[in-house]
């Protein structure tokens, strides 16, 4: 068989023979490629070599009465737990590689000698890992040496008394002091990764009816399964695994745990994105099972937001587990129980299990690791142990579950009990009082080349949250403004969905093949496709009237704005002859302008040539100078008369650096590529102007980038506006290049300042501490900021997330080109924009958080009368300080709205929603938009008055009048 995600199906006729009665019969089923059986049209059983799944019981003591001969069917696909990849894990998959069924037997299991095996096997794991100086190794290996003895091999009358030795040894009880660790079944299934999203809906049937098949025979078996986007993949295509999964889950045996839609990336998915992960997992959890998940649970992502612990706590989750943070490269993380602290002062109880895995087999050896490893000894006498394959799926097996039956209290070994999440949870918050508590975000010291891979998925992932709070903003105001509009709410679901679906973590970071790249740029396609045709539904119910240009008369221009400040913009677009025109308007929050005669600006944009080839610009706010090769020798706050670039440095100044790391190739950039800069000099058209001033000002430039590579950029000076902006294209064809872009500043500071989700974090400049420089390449948002008191330079981006502040230089990362698990990573031509804006005062007087979302989220302009219409705005803030995210029709359907606002400058500040909406009544309520008790809120003159702490999300539930 090869591999192209192909399966076949093969039809095995069985006939066991009648001399069996009485005996356990196996069906025997080994080749290299997962397999599924199938009985009477329903799957039965999981095969995988790697998970140590080859055998489907067919009866564990052959009667007369049951059916001798029966037909199965296995489904056999081609590929492995982990993927087809050639010669290496992470490898491109092979489209040549073979998959070979080597065995297909009927069998008798002697279960006798099985067991025996596994009481030899503890036994000797105990005689060897307890140690020369603990009596008790000596008394496993002697006895395990008894049984030998005791056994003869041809007469398995002797079996039973060598067991009696095993089960004396097993049954000799530990004093009450001991360690107590938690065994709870896990699958970690990557909703994709080393395989397309299509076969992880198999691995998740595969492993998950594998599972079931377990719990018939082991009742006290507890399986925790998260990924609310997996439960529906098995409940669209498996109705009838599905159906018994429920009933699992009501006898509380199969434990729904995470509370989102799927595992994702704990970095670069926005704040809003979070929010939506938990509503939509959690929302579905309570409509299939009647409850929600308690326990947030992410166990495999590459680092955690400082603003995780209050979206959590919003969505009706106090608890955490992960393990992740045991990879650091670098520095040891110092606990494994402690209270996690947001940015915002939320806390979260936070578990990582000490054995530092989520695919334990049960052993020995790890039970010893979980108890030595444990960094909070004396503080909690408890801890979780995952047991079952992963990454690939597998899950658990039986003989997993007999090794630990042997060790559920025998001295010398800690207390292993079957149990759930919220047992464990509940022991550790009765003990909780003197655990440590964790402040700020939780930085992986490793995969944080997981920022920049993939360029094209990060900028769908930017652009795609743009377009859906776009289409969710302007639906709401024309559910409010109109009696007939139907809010897209089962469109914007699916939509939203897909998005979600993206931010796995393999996804969005980059690290997967090429096959789940076109996946997920489809499903981007798919949401820009269908988000477009909504956003001109919502404005055509909105503003209908306004759209219609009077036979005659002078077009005018209706421009819409999205975001909840008023902006003065040039805009461009094109005419009916194809002419493009600039225009500065100015549209009020949350609103549309008709525009008739655009504004003359307060001061034109300047550009003049200089004899030296270098180009100025001006426009009352920056004046900036640029040479031959794009680099600004100079960029000056006017009004200040303050320099912002040092002498003889330049800014805008490109850099490739050689990125080969020691084995992740698309997660891992290292700190030892920072010793290979090379500046971008190779000049291919040098600066030349494009616009000449007034509204706007540009110049355009190219650069050759290595062997194969080339830049060209626009450089952008708009009239009124605070920053330059860098239009960018990129063809890239390179091999393990690295290209960043650097800003040295005249700025002293020891921290920069980057934004994350609802709010922002700093991050040292300097290098000295390990913890300091392990964050040599850190993430952000839609800015970061360097500023001293009263002065400093942003920058600004529309699609970007590595950056880094080393001493006095900012740096943006923009594209880097691993191999593996994507041969053809990024090898494609980009287009992305940044900007770089000096500033007066701290970034937060200044608008930085507002010019990032300006950039971010461009006004729209459509055709329109030229009648006379006022200017008009649905929602507005009081204080520049709060920044209200996101409108949307609140959930079950109807006229109610839902705001989430949030803290930005990291204030105590009271704010007013105003609204020109017909509100009747507004509440508070939480993240899942359920009422919060006490939190009805009065309208008065000025609006709703909202009580803010630094960083808080606040949502508010807006009931429409009918």
């Amino acid at each position: 068989l090869s591999s192209r995600w192909e399966t076949c199906w093969f039809k095995v006729e069985l006939s066991i023979p009648s001399a069996w009665a009485g005996r356990e019969v196996h069906f025997v089923w080994e080749s290299d490629g997962e397999g599924m059986v199938w009985r009477d049209a329903q799957p039965v059983q999981g095969l995988t070599k790697e998970g140590e799944k080859t055998s489907y019981i067919l009866t564990r003591s052959l009667e007369e009465t049951e059916p001798h001969s029966l037909t199965l069917y296995v489904e056999l696909a081609c590929n492995g737990l982990f993927g087809a990849g050639k010669g290496s894990m992470i490898a491109p998959p092979d489209p040549d590689r073979r998959f070979t069924l080597s065995k297909a037997e009927l069998v008798i299991f002697n279960r006798d000698v099985y067991e025996l095996l596994v009481d030899l096997e503890i036994l000797l794991d105990m005689a060897q890992l307890l140690g020369e100086e603990n009596q008790r190794s000596f008394q496993a290996l002697y006895t395990a040496n008894q049984m030998v003895n005791m056994c003869d091999v041809t007469d398995p009358s002797t079996f039973p008394a060598a067991r009696d030795l095993a089960t004396a040894i097993f049954s000799q009880r530990n004093g009450e002091s001991q360690h107590t660790i938690h065994a709870v079944g896990h699958c970690h299934i990557d909703s994709a990764w080393l395989w397309p999203y299509e076969e992880t809906i198999r691995k998740c049937a595969r492993s998950w009816v594998s599972v079931v098949r377990l719990m018939e025979r082991n009742p006290e078996l507890t399986f925790a399964c998260s990924q609310a986007q997996q439960f529906e993949w098995v409940r669209s295509w498996y109705p009838g695994l599905y159906a018994q999964i429920r009933d699992f889950v009501a006898k509380g045996q199969f434990i729904p745990v995470g509370g989102t839609w799927v595992e994702m990336d704990g970095n670069l998915p926005s704040g809003e994105s979070m929010v939506r992960q938990f509503l939509q997992g959690q929302r579905f959890f309570q409509e299939q099972f009647g409850r929600i998940c308690s326990e947030f649970w992410l166990p495999d992502t590459f680092g955690y937001s400082a603003q995780l612990p209050q979206l959590m706590r919003g969505c009706g989750i106090r608890r955490f587990l992960t393990q992740k943070l045991s990879w650091n490269l670098v520095n040891t993380f110092p606990h494994h129980t402690f209270f996690w602290e947001g940015i915002d002062g939320s806390r979260v109880l936070t578990h990582f299990p000490p054995g530092d895995s989520y695919g334990m087999h049960g052993r020995v050896e790890e039970m010893l690791k979980t108890v030595k490893n444990n960094k909070d000894k004396g503080r909690v006498n408890h801890s979780a142990l995952l047991f079952g394959f992963g990454d690939g799926g597998g899950g658990p097996t039986q003989k997993m579950l007999d090794r630990m039956k042997r060790m559920s209290d025998t001295d010398g070994l800690p207390r292993v009990q079957l149990s759930t999440p919220d047992q464990l949870f509940s022991v550790l918050e009765k003990e909780s009082s003197q655990l440590c508590t964790w402040v700020g975000e939780l930085f992986l010291e490793l995969h944080n080349g997981t920022y920049t891979t993939q360029a094209q998925i990060k900028k769908g992932n930017r652009e795609c949250e743009r377009i859906l709070h776009d289409v969710e903003v302007l639906s709401a105001l024309a559910l409010a403004r109109g009696s007939t509009f139907q809010y897209p709410a089962s469109q914007l679901q699916r939509l939203w969905r897909l998005l979600l679906l993206n931010q796995f973590h393999d996804v969005l970071p980059g690290s997967c093949i090429q096959l789940v790249v076109e996946d997920a740029l489809q499903y981007y396609t798919e949401i820009r496709r269908a988000g477009a045709r909504l956003q001109e539904e919502a404005v055509q119910s909105l503003c209908g009237d306004l759209l219609q240009p009077k036979a005659g008369s002078a077009e005018g221009m209706l421009v819409l704005n999205t975001l909840p400040w008023e902006r003065t913009e040039v805009i461009s677009r094109t005419g009916p002859a194809g002419t493009e025109t600039l225009a500065l308007v100015t549209v009020p929050s949350m609103g549309y302008a008709v525009v008739r005669e655009p504004l003359l600006p307060p001061q034109p944009v300047a550009v003049r040539k200089q004899e030296d080839g270098s180009i100025a610009m001006e426009n009352g706010v920056i004046a900036v100078c640029l040479d031959a090769m794009g680099r600004l020798t100079s960029l000056w706050l006017v009004d200040s008369e303050r320099e912002s670039v040092p002498d003889g440095c330049y800014a805008n100044q490109f850099a490739l650096f050689d990125d080969i790391p020691l084995y992740w190739d698309a997660w891992d950039v290292m700190d030892y590529h920072l010793e290979t800069r090379k500046p971008v000099t190779a000049l291919r058209k040098p600066l030349e102007i494009t616009l000449a001033g007034g509204l706007r000002g540009s110049a355009s430039f190219s650069l050759q980038i290595g062997e194969n590579s080339t830049l060209t950029q626009e450089i952008i000076l708009d009239a009124a506006c605070p920053y330059l902006r860098f239009q960018t294209q990129v063809e890239w064809k390179e091999a393990h290049k690295f290209l960043k872009v650097e800003f040295p500043v005249q700025v002293r500071s020891t921290n920069a300042t980057y934004e994350i989700q609802f709010g922002h974090l700093q991050r040292p400049t300097h290098w000295n501490t390990s913890w300091d420089w392990a964050r040599f390449e850190v993430w952000a948002h839609k800015w970061l900021d360097l500023s001293e008191h009263g002065f400093g330079v942003a920058l600004l981006n529309d699609c970007k997330y590595g950056a880094s502040a080393h001493r006095n230089v900012l740096s943006l990362s923009l594209l880097r080109a691993p191999k593996y698990p994507d041969a053809t990573a990024d090898m494609t031509h980009h287009q992305f924009t940044y900007a770089v804006m000096p500033h007066w005062g701290s970034f937060q007087d200044a608008g930085v958080i507002q010019c990032a979302y300006n950039l971010n989220f461009p006004l729209h302009a459509v055709p329109a009368s030229s009648a006379q219409c006022p200017a008009w705005s649905a929602f507005s803030v009081s204080s520049p300080a709060v920044v209200l995210e996101a409108i949307k029709q609140a959930s079950p359907w109807g006229r109610t709205l839902v705001a989430r606002l949030y803290e930005a400058h990291g204030s105590t500040v009271v704010a007013w929603l105003q609204t020109s909406l017909p509100v009747k009544e507004a509440m508070l309520c939480d993240l899942l938009e359920q009422p919060a008790a006490r939190g009805r809120l009065l309208l008065e003159q000025r609006g709703v008055r909202l009580s803010f702490t630094p960083f808080r999300v606040l949502s508010v539930l807006l009931v429409l009048r009918q």
